[in-house]
């Protein structure tokens, strides 16, 4: 279906289709809650959240304040990328062309409103992010996804912070390992783990965090 990979041709529908591959949530988002916890491989904090059906979670039980924002910054994030937007709400002042192809896969560079951005595109998978966002480069690179059965879910990826102007690293590079799980058959594929570590220009680990949430049930029943 996609073989036009000519330098510069339109690649709309190529972007469009990994795009809306993403797994998100349906409008019935039930909201769920359990028990969350925090390692760095030393201590472990355990408490327990709830995530509403507005995407806004409390988290209970843990008075580390650092701790708690963290926990709390994870749910939020993983939540944010689960809302469903179409293509053209979030897409439609963009242009898409070709760029090269590499093992990453083929380069979608952005034209119009969000023009200087761009991604890679493999298997109906976006598996590079290159986006400016609130005067910072970042970097997101795909390595592993968890297919639901009704898209896909980033599974194994780092992120990376780079000044937009001088490419300098901000914040150091960044690795991930996510699990999903579905809340319960056939229903929303929820975070089950994440953890995130730095590593070193010498492959040395630096940082490393666990996000665990547990005893996983939905708030409300659909």
């Amino acid at each position: 279906m996609f073989t036009n990979k000519v330098k510069g041709a339109d690649c709309t529908h190529l972007f469009k289709s990994a795009y809306e591959n993403r797994y998100t949530w349906e409008s019935n988002f039930p909201g769920y809650e359990g028990i969350c916890s925090w390692s760095d491989g030393k201590r472990e904090i355990k408490g327990s959240f709830t995530l509403g059906q507005d995407l806004k979670s409390n988290i209970s039980e843990i008075d580390d304040e650092e701790i708690h924002k963290a926990i709390s910054s994870q749910l939020w994030e993983v939540a944010i990328h689960r809302v469903r937007r179409s293509f053209e709400q979030t897409h439609g002042k963009n242009t898409f062309t070709f760029g090269d192809t590499n093992e990453i896969g083929s380069e979608i560079i952005v034209g119009g409103k969000n023009e200087g951005d761009k991604y890679r595109v493999k298997n109906n998978v976006v598996t590079m992010v290159n986006r400016h966002i609130h005067g910072n480069l970042i970097i997101i690179h795909t390595e592993d996804v968890t297919h639901t059965g009704n898209g896909y879910l980033s599974k194994s990826y780092s992120s990376q912070y780079l000044d937009p102007i001088s490419k300098n690293d901000l914040k150091g590079k960044s690795f991930y390992k996510d699990d999903f799980i579905p809340l319960y058959k056939g229903g929303p594929w929820v975070l089950a783990s994440r953890s995130i570590h730095q590593k070193s220009l010498e492959g040395s680990i630096s940082n490393k965090q666990v996000f665990s949430f547990s005893e996983l049930k939905s708030l409300y029943s659909i």
